[in-house]
């Protein structure tokens, strides 16, 4: 079975929108008297477009069976992530889960999502419009998309930073502007 990258909303119980992502099925066989027996393994990624982005799985007899399962179990395991203007990452983070490992940086407006398969699927359902990313170890699916999450979860927002601190957000940020501070020492000269 090859990669399915379909887009779906879903509606849930409480009517608010889901966009689910088919990341990845495996197909195995077992032998038994008389042929063969498949089974397959389905890996989800579902998410709001909003903020908050889960992952699962699941195994079943049937790819519809399996899929089913890993999208309960994605939407069960939603967790919500802090995005800057609600387009891109806060900072460049790097994650890291088995031989997975993914470097991950904020863009600016208009980029759009530079990122390879398993990755690109949690970041349209998480809501990302600007991000370049690049996977560094693996390429198996599992590990990559566990490896995004791990990044995702370990980024802080300034807010939080300060809160953490004890400061106001605009000491943690400071200005934007690159070489400000030499021109006015200058200025002062």
């Amino acid at each position: 079975m090859a990669r399915d990258n379909k887009k779906a909303l879903e509606k849930d119980e409480a009517g608010s929108e889901y966009i689910d992502k088919l990341v990845a099925v495996n197909r195995v066989a077992k032998v038994v008297k008389g042929g063969k027996r498949f089974g397959f393994a389905a890996l989800v990624v579902v998410g709001d477009g909003k903020g908050r982005v889960g992952y699962g799985s699941g195994k079943a007899k049937e790819v519809s069976d399996a899929v089913k399962k890993a999208t309960d179990d994605a939407r069960k395991h939603m967790v919500r992530i802090a995005l800057r203007e609600g387009r891109t990452l806060h900072h460049d983070i790097a994650g890291r889960f088995g031989a997975g490992k993914i470097f991950m940086r904020s863009a600016a407006p208009g980029t759009g999502i530079i990122a390879g398969g398993p990755m690109r699927a949690v970041f349209e359902a998480l809501g990302i419009q600007d991000v370049v990313a690049k996977s560094i170890g693996t390429s198996n699916p599992h590990n990559m998309v566990k490896a995004t999450f791990d990044a995702l979860i370990t980024m802080r927002s300034p807010r939080a930073v300060a809160a953490k601190r004890g400061k106001k957000v605009g000491e943690i940020i400071g200005r934007r502007e690159f070489g400000s501070d030499t021109k006015e020492e200058k200025k002062e000269e």
